[in-house]
Protein backbone atom coordinates (compact mmCIF):
# COMPACT_ATOMS: atom_id res chain seq x y z
CA UNK A 1 0.00 0.00 0.00
CA UNK A 2 2.89 2.48 0.95
CA UNK A 3 4.94 1.56 -2.49
CA UNK A 4 1.44 2.28 -4.32
CA UNK A 5 0.97 5.45 -2.45
CA UNK A 6 4.51 6.67 -3.06
CA UNK A 7 3.93 5.76 -6.92
CA UNK A 8 0.75 7.81 -6.82
CA UNK A 9 2.73 10.58 -5.23
CA UNK A 10 5.50 10.75 -7.56
CA UNK A 11 3.06 10.64 -10.46
CA UNK A 12 1.27 13.54 -9.24
CA UNK A 13 4.13 15.75 -8.56
CA UNK A 14 5.89 14.87 -11.69
CA UNK A 15 2.51 16.09 -13.61
CA UNK A 16 2.16 19.07 -11.44
CA UNK A 17 5.67 20.10 -12.33
CA UNK A 18 5.54 19.41 -15.94
CA UNK A 19 2.30 21.45 -15.59
CA UNK A 20 3.79 24.29 -14.41
CA UNK A 21 6.87 24.34 -16.90
CA UNK A 22 4.25 24.15 -19.83
CA UNK A 23 2.60 27.47 -18.58
CA UNK A 24 5.80 29.34 -17.46
CA UNK A 25 7.09 30.97 -20.28
CA UNK A 26 10.41 30.29 -21.85
CA UNK A 27 13.58 31.94 -20.50
CA UNK A 28 15.29 34.06 -23.02
CA UNK A 29 18.91 33.35 -24.38
CA UNK A 30 21.52 35.59 -25.12
CA UNK A 31 21.08 37.82 -28.39
CA UNK A 32 23.60 38.26 -30.75
CA UNK A 33 25.09 42.24 -31.49
CA UNK A 34 24.27 43.27 -34.93
CA UNK A 35 26.38 46.24 -35.94
CA UNK A 36 24.33 49.84 -36.25
CA UNK A 37 24.13 49.58 -39.96
CA UNK A 38 23.08 46.80 -40.54
CA UNK A 39 20.08 46.22 -43.25
CA UNK A 40 17.84 43.33 -44.85
CA UNK A 41 15.88 44.39 -47.46
CA UNK A 42 13.41 42.34 -50.10
CA UNK A 43 15.29 42.79 -53.65
CA UNK A 44 12.20 41.29 -55.36
CA UNK A 45 9.81 41.12 -55.86
CA UNK A 46 8.69 44.87 -55.58
CA UNK A 47 6.04 45.99 -52.81
CA UNK A 48 2.69 46.21 -54.55
CA UNK A 49 3.92 43.67 -57.04
CA UNK A 50 1.53 41.23 -58.59
CA UNK A 51 3.02 37.77 -59.33
CA UNK A 52 2.17 34.39 -60.06
CA UNK A 53 3.21 31.70 -58.19
CA UNK A 54 5.50 30.26 -57.68
CA UNK A 55 7.85 33.26 -57.61
CA UNK A 56 11.39 34.73 -56.52
CA UNK A 57 12.13 36.37 -53.40
CA UNK A 58 15.26 37.77 -53.84
CA UNK A 59 16.64 38.59 -50.03
CA UNK A 60 19.08 41.85 -49.85
CA UNK A 61 21.96 42.53 -46.55
CA UNK A 62 24.35 45.25 -46.14
CA UNK A 63 26.62 45.66 -43.12
CA UNK A 64 26.24 41.90 -42.48
CA UNK A 65 27.24 38.61 -43.97
CA UNK A 66 25.52 35.43 -44.51
CA UNK A 67 26.27 32.12 -42.70
CA UNK A 68 24.54 29.06 -42.66
CA UNK A 69 22.51 28.04 -39.28
CA UNK A 70 24.47 26.37 -36.71
CA UNK A 71 28.28 27.98 -37.71
CA UNK A 72 28.22 31.18 -35.38
CA UNK A 73 30.57 34.11 -37.19
CA UNK A 74 30.56 37.49 -35.79
CA UNK A 75 28.11 40.03 -37.83
CA UNK A 76 26.77 37.43 -39.86
CA UNK A 77 23.59 35.21 -39.82
CA UNK A 78 20.72 33.91 -42.15
CA UNK A 79 17.45 34.77 -43.85
CA UNK A 80 13.78 33.88 -42.36
CA UNK A 81 11.10 34.82 -44.45
CA UNK A 82 7.94 36.09 -42.66
CA UNK A 83 4.67 35.56 -44.72
CA UNK A 84 1.42 36.50 -43.74
CA UNK A 85 2.28 37.36 -39.87
CA UNK A 86 4.05 40.09 -37.51
CA UNK A 87 6.73 39.70 -36.11
CA UNK A 88 7.19 37.55 -33.03
CA UNK A 89 6.54 39.15 -29.37
CA UNK A 90 9.40 37.79 -28.19
CA UNK A 91 12.75 38.44 -30.23
CA UNK A 92 15.03 36.92 -27.72
CA UNK A 93 13.70 33.20 -28.75
CA UNK A 94 14.56 30.99 -31.66
CA UNK A 95 12.08 32.19 -34.29
CA UNK A 96 9.61 28.71 -35.34
CA UNK A 97 10.01 27.47 -38.14
CA UNK A 98 6.25 27.02 -39.90
CA UNK A 99 4.62 27.88 -42.91
CA UNK A 100 4.32 31.42 -41.83
CA UNK A 101 8.47 31.76 -40.72
CA UNK A 102 10.10 29.66 -43.77
CA UNK A 103 14.20 29.42 -42.69
CA UNK A 104 17.15 29.56 -44.83
CA UNK A 105 19.56 28.12 -42.57
CA UNK A 106 21.61 26.83 -45.21
CA UNK A 107 22.80 30.57 -46.10
CA UNK A 108 20.08 31.05 -49.17
CA UNK A 109 20.08 34.39 -50.32
CA UNK A 110 16.96 33.72 -52.89
CA UNK A 111 13.69 31.02 -52.88
CA UNK A 112 10.99 29.90 -54.84
CA UNK A 113 7.97 30.56 -53.17
CA UNK A 114 4.58 29.28 -53.98
CA UNK A 115 1.25 31.08 -52.32
CA UNK A 116 -2.12 30.82 -53.02
CA UNK A 117 -4.01 33.68 -55.29
CA UNK A 118 -4.23 36.88 -53.32
CA UNK A 119 -3.12 39.46 -51.01
CA UNK A 120 -0.08 38.43 -49.12
CA UNK A 121 2.55 40.22 -46.54
CA UNK A 122 6.56 39.36 -46.92
CA UNK A 123 8.96 40.24 -44.76
CA UNK A 124 12.71 39.29 -43.78
CA UNK A 125 14.42 38.69 -40.41
CA UNK A 126 18.27 37.60 -39.93
CA UNK A 127 18.76 35.09 -37.77
CA UNK A 128 21.95 34.00 -35.70
CA UNK A 129 23.29 30.77 -35.84
CA UNK A 130 20.64 29.52 -33.06
CA UNK A 131 17.60 31.18 -35.23
CA UNK A 132 17.36 33.85 -32.41
CA UNK A 133 17.04 37.66 -33.97
CA UNK A 134 20.03 39.97 -33.59
CA UNK A 135 19.74 42.56 -31.47
CA UNK A 136 19.08 45.47 -32.43
CA UNK A 137 16.97 43.29 -34.86
CA UNK A 138 17.68 43.27 -38.11
CA UNK A 139 14.11 43.29 -39.73
CA UNK A 140 12.87 44.89 -43.43
CA UNK A 141 9.73 46.82 -44.05
CA UNK A 142 7.08 44.32 -44.67
CA UNK A 143 5.84 44.13 -48.16
CA UNK A 144 2.56 43.25 -49.51
CA UNK A 145 2.55 41.28 -53.08
CA UNK A 146 -0.03 39.58 -54.41
CA UNK A 147 -0.46 36.65 -56.93
CA UNK A 148 -2.49 36.21 -59.38
CA UNK A 149 -5.33 33.65 -60.31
Amino acid sequence: MIRKLSLLTFSSLLFAGFALAQAAEPAALPRSVAPADAKVYILSPANGATVESPFTVVFGLSGMGVAPAGIEFENAGHHHLLIDTDLPANLSLPLPADEQHVHFGKGQTEASITLPPGQHTLQLVLGDHLHIPFDPPVVSEKITVTVAP
